[in-house]
């Protein structure tokens, strides 16, 4: 058999942790490590699209998306993340997977390198690396709440460095990084002439007062920054497969170049239950966001009241990111005796970088109530029976 092409051959493995682990186990698991949705998508989406089926709309169409749609996401993105953008700048993807694998692949060469803060998300690593490209870590401080500073990624940057890529509300930390935190690496970027890719998947998911800003609103950004969004965690829309992003009109090119050979172009008729969850009834958003409200407050009160952990509550995603160093217990450690003699599966925060150390990922959005309660009595003994 010929050898593997280096793209897959020189790809980090590191892709769906405890998943994995996870997988063909017996018993009553209570699956805290997965960030998919405990809703159901809502149903005047479901009937937008089936509507679309109905009206014949299953044959090949735009390939940067439907018209209707790229103009509900324009309009969308200049009133809610104050974005210079029209419809033209939007490319509608499979996901945010795709809209950020089409960055990638379109803006990083061989022995190129691209930031990422830690703790980082894992699927951009494999991307990278796909594209050729090395990845730079920079570490952000869990002693000062993970926040971006510019003595944190300033050394990092060399003459191959061509991208900064940022997770914005973050996956795993749940931090909603300020202006004054994005304005650091807008600066950088705009010192050094590089490109941000801003992975938004969680720009509605907010508490508490926390605002989403968008780095391409910044002053001189646009030019240089791919926003990346999707419908995966606001509209409970995982398995539609079904994001965007906006660029500046002379990036277009380039990235349809890539996704036009990849997939051509997103399944029609799906396009039009985005559209419905774009202009329909903003309080079913609103329903689904004080639903992971609630199951956030819930977990992160349970979780402060085990021995050795600390918890802060998180200012957006689906996320809660405990601090359990104090029993002694590695990330990898604790999460592997979790699955084992507690039947809860959650990640370990090494997995999302060395900086993630010490540190936990639940997803609180995966579950109800009941079983969120269940999970965080098993943890609780778990932990007081460390003492």
């Amino acid at each position: 058999m010929p050898k593997l092409a280096r793209r897959i051959t020189d790809t980090s493995k590191k892709n769906f942790g405890m998943f994995v682990k996870a997988l063909g186990r017996e018993g009553d698991l209570i699956h805290l490590e997965l960030g998919m949705p405990v809703h159901d998508t809502p149903a005047h989406i479901k009937e937008a699209t089936i509507k679309a089926l109905r009206d014949g709309h299953v044959h090949y169409s735009d390939l940067q998306g439907i018209a209707p749609l790229r103009e509900a996401m324009a309009r969308k993105l200049q009133r809610l993340n104050g974005m210079d953008v029209d419809a033209d700048e939007i490319l509608v993807t499979n996901g945010l997977t795709q809209a950020s694998f089409a960055a990638f692949m379109a803006w990083l060469d061989d022995g190129d390198e691209a930031i990422l803060l830690e703790p980082y998300y894992p699927q951009h690593i494999g991307k990278v690396e796909m594209a050729g490209a090395k990845v730079v870590v920079a570490a952000l401080d869990a002693a000062d709440n993970f926040s971006i500073r510019r003595e944190l990624i300033e050394p990092k940057i060399t003459p191959r460095t061509k991208m900064i890529n940022i997770v914005n509300p973050c996956n795993p930390t749940g931090r909603v990084y300020s202006r004054e935190e994005l304005q650091v690496v807008a600066d950088l970027a705009i010192e050094h002439d590089l490109i941000v890719v801003s992975d938004e998947v969680y720009e509605q998911i907010t508490y508490d007062g926390a605002r989403h800003i968008s780095i391409a609103s910044l002053p001189g950004m646009k030019e240089r920054t791919i926003s990346t969004f999707a419908f995966t965690k606001a509209y409970a829309m995982d398995g539609w497969r079904l994001g965007y992003l906006a660029a500046d009109g002379a990036m277009m090119e380039a990235l349809l170049k890539i996704t036009a050979n990849e997939v051509t172009h997103v399944n029609t008729f799906i396009q039009y239950g985005a559209l419905a969850a774009l202009t329909g009834p903003a309080e079913v958003l609103d329903e689904m966001v004080d639903d992971d409200r609630m199951r956030r407050d819930l977990v992160v009160s349970r979780l402060n009241q085990m021995p050795g952990v600390i918890c802060k509550s998180p200012e957006g995603t689906i996320y809660a990111f405990p601090d359990i160093r104090a029993t002694g217990l590695s990330a990898q450690e604790a999460a592997d005796r979790l699955l084992d003699e507690a039947d809860v599966v959650v990640e370990a925060g090494s997995f999302y970088g060395a900086s993630g150390e010490g540190h936990l990922r639940v997803c609180f959005g995966s579950q109800n109530a009941e079983r969120l309660d269940e999970a965080m009595d098993r943890m609780s003994r778990f932990f007081n029976d460390l003492v």
